[in-house]
């Protein structure tokens, strides 16, 4: 269901605040029903739109190496709005993501001399008057911002704002959290193929140490002398071992010759 459908509430009497739970409930919805992290940015700016009387709004997200980049907007005009501010390095998303504190700018035009760049490119390229930056945080963690365009200026009343954060907040735990959540899978996955492996070289040892009468110690490092001088990976050539792909006798050799 669109974002825009589910918190158009104000058609069934329901009004603002019927609005705002219906936002945050399709977000909820979006973080534990088939996680699908552009859905959830999608939504976040069309509800932003409809909620804050924002013209356009816009997201962007930076990557490991703290690279911003556009992911989601309301509209082509919101893209290319976003757009101008990171190729001309300068603008409210910009200040917002690296501060991690909201920048509202009420009139663009009396902030020229802070982005000449940006604000000029505005001018002669769209019809926004203002704009509001909100960071992506979450315990001093910015990991983008939120940024809302309106064609008349003048500043965002104190509530909207503050609405305006919590779903900034809102979005930026599920993107932290699925985040958090690969992260786990992966260490589980490395974990577990570490145990698996370390279990295959510990069958390989006992099949060395049974062919040539040796102990544990000697057989691991006859198995290692052998990956060693074939640049192999010590777990592969354990592996091939205990499937009797290779002869314990050529592993054997191999180390005895380099003694």
């Amino acid at each position: 269901m669109n974002a825009v459908n589910v918190v158009n509430a104000d058609e069934d009497g329901a009004g603002r605040e019927g609005s705002v739970a219906r936002a945050f409930v399709a977000l909820a919805d979006t973080l534990v029903d088939e996680y699908d992290m552009l859905d959830l940015l999608d939504r976040l700016v069309n509800v932003s739109v409809h909620l804050l009387a924002a013209d356009a709004a816009g997201i962007v997200l930076a990557d490991p190496r703290g690279q911003l980049t556009v992911v989601a907007a309301s509209s082509d005009a919101a893209k290319l709005l976003e757009v101008l501010q990171l190729q001309n390095e300068q603008g409210p998303c910009l200040e917002a993501y690296r501060s991690g504190e909201p920048v509202s700018v009420p009139d663009l035009h009396e902030v020229a001399a802070r982005w000449p760049n940006f604000t000029a490119a505005v001018a002669s390229l769209s019809d926004i008057s203002s704009v509001h930056a909100l960071p992506m945080r979450l315990r001093g963690q910015a990991i983008g911002a939120l940024n809302l365009f309106h064609r008349t200026p003048g500043p965002l009343p104190p509530a909207d704002l503050a609405l305006g954060q919590a779903l900034a907040d809102v979005a930026t735990i599920g993107i932290l959290q699925e985040r958090a959540i690969r992260r786990a899978e992966v260490v589980a996955e490395q974990l577990q193929t570490a145990l698996t492996s370390r279990v295959i070289i510990e069958q390989a040892k006992g099949v060395l140490a049974h062919y040539g009468d040796l102990s544990m110690d000697v057989a691991f490092d006859q198995l290692r002398t052998y990956a060693r001088s074939h640049n192999d990976r010590l777990t592969e050539v354990a592996r091939r071992l205990v499937e009797h792909a290779l002869p314990p006798a050529e592993v054997i050799a191999a180390g005895d010759r380099r003694a």
